[in-house]
């Protein structure tokens, strides 16, 4: 049997943007590693992070979430005093005795590489994978520096990455302090430093950043990350249409605050609190959640808003004379940038900045499709939501929204 594969990602992570990401992935693919440890310091001896620890962890769970192959690791948070990289090796080993392990590293780090605490224990645990850079990579002093590495045992391979990565942590937290765009951020990334209002991001809603503490202990990690990336969605619907940005941006992350909660956990919620007593959505979490999270963010989270709650309660299967609002944050929960494709995706978001009527019509009625043409279950409502939308103005017009 094959040896498993594991390269290891170190770094501050303050914040992790794309630019990590990518070198991640690239490396996956250039050496056919089985996982990458996305391991953030939680102690750097080189500089002063600006956000907390435990900050940057939930940003580097938030932006691994959309794939499995990269792993967040806490190896190094969870150590006390200072981070030593033969201490994050010799755990591995102990950890898996029988995997092969890979350190990433820039050009510029192999010339420190020397300077390592216990350098001489480190060499032999790990190859080191080395990420070009224009202008050092191949420099005589570089060559010169991995043929005297390797005759102390370094094992070092260098990797050219194409496009090779340059991103400035120092200028995205500067963009985000002015609120300028980071294109280099995770989408869910962003939106959680303006929840927790890192790095001097504006705050827009007063209770974000307690929310999304309690989001990310109570959901997994793929489920806080789109409930993030609904929440901008929600928020920019709102300012093309003209509703409340805030209300659409706190409906949008707690949209889904119960969905994690164990369906028989659930059901005796509705039981308790007399929420339905439809069997129908009693029997499937993917129905129940919206019920059960309107009465979790109300009692919970605290949200009083009768129009966010509402917002929250029919996200999943709309209803007939639903607020705009609601429809917002039912649009949202279909089309956000971390959605996989699905037919009419592209179209659905294209009228979503024309009409939120027509699109949430489209998008409804593929959904209907889609459940009924595989023998699932339709819940009725959303058929009531369907016929309700086509009596609309924007909407009356009978045509097919997909021609």
């Amino acid at each position: 049997m094959a040896k498993e594969r594991i390269g290891i990602l170190g770094g501050a992570f303050d914040p992790v943007h794309v630019g990590h990401i990518q070198m991640a992935l690239s490396t996956l693919d250039a050496v056919s590693l089985d996982q990458i440890l996305i391991m953030p310091t939680g102690n750097p001896a080189y500089k002063n992070c600006t956000a907390c620890a435990e900050d940057r962890w939930k940003m580097t769970v938030t932006a691994c979430s959309q794939d499995p192959r990269l792993v967040p690791s806490r190896l190094e948070l969870d150590r006390q005093g200072a981070i030593y990289t033969v201490d994050t090796l010799l755990a591995l080993r102990r950890s898996h005795p029988k995997a092969e392990l890979f350190y990433i590293i820039g050009a510029d780090v192999l010339m420190k590489l020397e300077d390592w605490h216990r350098a001489e224990e480190v060499f032999p645990l790990c190859t080191f994978l080395v990420l070009s850079r224009p202008g050092l990579t191949d420099s005589e002093d570089m060559k010169a520096e991995k043929k005297r590495l390797k005759a102390l045992g370094a094992q070092i391979r260098t990797l050219k990455i194409t496009p090779p990565v340059s991103i400035s942590s120092t200028e995205l937290r500067v963009s985000l302090r002015e609120g300028l765009p980071t294109p280099e951020l995770h989408v869910a990334v962003r939106e959680f430093c303006e929840c927790k209002g890192l790095y001097g991001a504006q705050k827009r809603v007063e209770n974000a950043s307690a929310w999304v503490d309690q989001l990310f202990d109570a959901l997994d990690a793929h489920r806080f990350a789109h409930s993030l990336s609904v929440a901008v969605t929600a928020r920019n619907l709102a300012r093309i249409h003209g509703l409340d940005q805030k209300k659409a941006e706190e409906a949008g992350l707690l949209h889904d605050c119960a969905k994690c909660i164990p369906l028989k956990e659930m059901r005796k919620l509705a039981a308790d609190n007399g929420l339905t007593e439809d069997e129908t959505i009693l029997e499937s979490g993917a129905l129940l959640h919206s019920l059960a999270g309107a009465w979790v963010a109300e009692h919970r989270y605290q949200m009083q808003d009768p129009e966010v709650l509402e917002a929250i309660r029919y996200h999943n299967t709309g209803h007939a004379g639903m607020s705009p609002l609601a429809m917002c944050v039912c649009l949202a929960d279909s089309i956000e940038p971390l959605r996989e494709d699905y037919p009419y995706l592209t179209e659905v978001r294209r009228l979503a900045g024309v009409s939120l009527e027509r699109a949430l019509l489209l998008s409804l009625e593929r959904t209907a499709e889609y459940v009924e043409a595989r023998g699932k279950y339709l819940h009725p409502r959303t058929r009531e939501t369907i016929a309700w939308l086509k009596t609309l103005p924007a909407c009356a017009s009978g045509d097919s929204l997909s021609r």
